[in-house]
């Protein structure tokens, strides 16, 4: 059950918020701006490849390398193949996982390391792997870590994890690392903005993150504990993301400069505005998506490769985050994968077995609901009319996002964005998960 006077309750929300998920989403733009630094500083704008690698191969914890990988690939537009190595071991902790290198693998491929953690004893076992086989390595992990030093002594190249402290103060010593909603105090604008609310130049608009200034625990640098080998919690996923669109960049299946990913930056600071917990749900498109997936099951329908990406990863936080169950397909194909769960006992409009039955005892059945996610405008040979119209036909309720004009790395970052808001405002409103 969701508490909808919750969502527009921002002290209520940063009390709920006892794992700063809210900040994290908050602060994704300067998650990107402090990751570009960290990959400039490490080397990667002066790498000089001979040419594309045969195969990228992604690595990591949990979600950390499943998105990674997924949304490298995605955006790569099949330019180079794009694989994950899925770890084995007896349980999903940090030090049961093991990976191996696939059997092809070999001096024409590039093996890429993403983690908040980088105590893996998995990872170094796979540098030292990759390191005789003669494959290029890359890792995005905590300084200082068993990884880095690893990757170091294999001679690969390492970019330092872009950390939450990067970018604010301690949590307990005041200014913005006690408000989990402001925005990177170093962005375009910021301080332009703060004193003019100081002030009162911006009338009686309420600020974009909410006044509410609530300690948060300290977590370790860059990490929650359960996203080491569960999901890619936001604002962690852009860290480790950031420097690999910049290497990919450099190496020509992707292009995502300097200047493209500054305009990523931007859009989520943009979408963090939109989606703070001082703006009322009516306004906020992350609210409303969490108010309407209270009591559904979520159909997740997509078109386009970046859509389907964050589809699959706002399947991941749901389950992740909110103990919900998401069904995710893409378009075409979805109109019949899931067209049985329109007419059956999750159909929108179909009603209840016993009119007379306790609906304060029993709780009210799941129906399913669409959410349209596309990452392009809808065209002549779009599937999404078709989607509209098969869900008004059988009564079914359903949402839509579509992102702003821009790039795709624009577009990826607005539904990334969104989608994270709304997942944490689902578990954090959910009276049975708080």
């Amino acid at each position: 059950m969701l508490d909808e006077s919750l969502l527009d309750a921002p002290e209520a929300l940063a009390r709920a918020d006892t794992r700063g998920l809210l900040r994290g989403a908050a602060e994704s733009g300067a998650r990107v701006r402090t990751a570009a630094r960290h990959a400039a500083e490490a080397g990667i704008g002066d790498l000089k490849p001979d040419g594309r690698p045969r195969a990228v191969m992604v690595a990591g914890p949990g979600a950390a390398g499943s998105c990674t990988a997924d949304l490298l690939g995605a955006l790569s537009g099949g330019n180079c193949p794009v694989s994950l190595i899925v770890p084995t071991g007896v349980a999903p902790a940090p030090g049961a996982l093991r990976w191996a290198l696939p059997g092809w693998a070999g001096p024409l491929d590039l093996l890429v390391l993403a983690t908040p953690d980088g105590t893996e004893p998995g990872l170094p076992r796979l540098v030292e792997q990759t390191y005789r086989r003669g494959c290029a390595i890359v890792a995005v992990a905590p300084d200082r870590s068993p990884l880095a030093d690893a990757v170091a002594q294999a001679r690969g190249l390492m970019v330092p994890l872009a950390t939450a402290s990067d970018n604010s103060a301690p949590y307990a010593t005041g200014g913005y690392g006690t408000d989990p909603y402001r925005r990177d105090p170093l962005a375009p604008g910021a301080a332009e903005e703060d004193t003019a609310l100081a002030e009162g130049a911006l009338g009686d608009a309420p600020a974009p993150y909410g006044t509410p200034s609530v300690p948060q625990p300290v977590e370790p640098p860059g990490t929650a504990p359960d996203e080491m080998t569960g999901p890619a919690l936001p604002g962690t996923l852009w860290a480790l993301l950031t420097p690999l669109l910049l290497l990919v960049d450099r190496i020509g299946l992707v292009s995502a400069p300097p200047t493209a990913l500054q305009q990523v930056a931007d859009r989520l600071d943009q979408v963090a505005e939109r989606c703070g917990p001082a703006i009322a749900t009516y306004t906020n498109p992350a609210k409303t998506l969490a108010a309407e997936l209270a009591g559904a099951l979520p159909l997740l329908w997509t078109e386009g490769p970046v859509a389907a990406a964050t589809g699959r990863r706002f399947s991941g936080l749901l389950a992740a985050l909110v103990g919900r169950p998401a069904l995710v397909a893409e378009l075409p194909g979805a109109l019949a994968a899931h067209g049985a769960l329109l007419t059956g006992a999750f159909a929108g409009g179909a009603d209840p077995d016993d009119f007379f039955r306790d609906r304060v005892d029993e709780p009210e059945a799941l129906r399913a609901r669409i959410v349209l996610l596309h990452d392009e405008p809808v065209g002549p040979v779009s599937a999404v009319p078709t989607a509209r119209e098969l869900a008004l036909a059988h009564e079914t309720a359903f949402s839509e996002l579509e992102p702003a004009e821009g790039t795709l790395l624009e577009s990826a970052a607005e539904l990334l964005a969104i989608t994270d808001f709304a997942a944490v405002y689902l578990a954090l409103a959910s009276a049975d998960r708080t």
